[in-house]
């Protein structure tokens, strides 16, 4: 679980000799993981819904496939339950779709010169990426805080949709590398969010926009 997720449940083992139930006994570290989880999921099931339909679909998508490949059909019925089309989030630039499969494109596939402010179909999905990306490759950098900054309003989105992703990868897809890189960004997101108020954005980079 994100560090920051855990932290005010699991301090409360750090500072006292026990933790009690309802009964008086004991309190073990198991079931406080298990209730802190119930918790994380409540939260992450609420969340969901602020997301665009790209996102959405995406969401789902890693929860069923992860990185690998579905059939074109499957993915055809998730898109309209979510009122797009696959080919809609193909243009978004969040999966390739060819021979009747289709995937989530992968980190290392994003078009380097991206940039927020010029993307006409920009998704949280594509902004998370891009900075865990960047993040991956510089850490604490001026160049992730001014990334984060350009996504203005945005920017919590992209934090809840980290925690969302951590939770499919981490609990329920067991992808330990891939859950990895979404904690390490929530464990670096308060000092990269002090950092980002600092930046000043010029230019192309002034604002940016997103369609919901």
């Amino acid at each position: 679980m994100p560090q920051s997720a855990i932290g005010p449940g699991m301090g409360v083992f750090s500072r006292y000799k026990a933790v009690l139930e309802a009964d008086d006994s004991p309190m073990t570290v198991k079931t406080a993981l298990q209730l802190i989880n119930a918790e994380l999921d409540d939260y992450l099931g609420g969340i969901q819904g602020e997301f665009d339909a790209d996102t959405r679909f995406a969401i789902t998508w890693f929860e069923q496939h992860g990185m690998g490949k579905g059939d074109y059909g499957v993915a055809d019925n998730l898109a309209r339950a979510r009122g797009i089309s696959v080919e809609s989030v193909k243009q978004a630039g969040v999966v390739e779709s060819a021979a009747g499969k289709v995937r989530l494109l992968k980190r290392d596939e994003l078009d380097p010169d991206w940039a927020p402010e010029e993307d006409a179909h920009l998704t949280i999905w594509e902004c998370l990426q891009h900075l865990v990306r960047l993040h991956e490759r510089t850490g604490l950098s001026h160049d992730s805080a001014a990334l984060l900054k350009r996504y203005g309003p945005q920017a919590e989105a992209v934090k809840d949709l980290a925690y969302c992703l951590y939770d499919i990868a981490a609990n329920k897809r067991r992808e330990a590398s891939e859950a990895t890189v979404y904690n390490a960004l929530i464990a670096d997101w308060s000092e990269l969010s002090q950092m980002a108020a600092t930046v000043s954005l010029e230019g192309r980079n002034r604002q940016t926009r997103l369609d919901l």
